[in-house]
């Protein structure tokens, strides 16, 4: 199944969570290795839209929120470097709004 087109990937999500270092579970440096950075946040949403996006989601898990999906891929970054990874989304409920949730390294793809 392919999410939506229009999916929702919040500016604040890459700004605030994944290309900040954090103490714990940071994303940062990882991103880094491939070219993404807090400055080039847009580049990041675009590969995400790009590669990740247009390849078929799984349903992992139904609750009371919504269904939430797993997209693994590979995410080639602006330096070239290839990332494997696993990106959660989330088709909420209430709304119907599909969402971005998070991203993190795929050991095997």
């Amino acid at each position: 199944m392919l999410l939506p087109n229009d999916t929702l990937i919040t500016r604040e999500k890459l700004t605030n969570y994944l290309l900040v270092s954090k103490k714990r579970n940071d994303k940062s440096q990882w991103l880094a290795r491939a070219g993404y950075s807090f400055d080039n946040y847009k580049t990041l949403e675009k590969d995400l839209r790009e590669q990740i996006l247009i390849q078929d989601a799984l349903l992992i898990e139904q609750n009371d929120y919504g269904n939430v999906f797993e997209i693994d891929g590979v995410l080639s970054g602006p330096n070239g470097k290839k990332l494997t990874v696993c990106t959660i989304w989330m088709q909420e409920k209430e709304t119907s709004i599909t969402k971005f949730i998070t991203l993190y390294p795929k050991k095997e793809y």
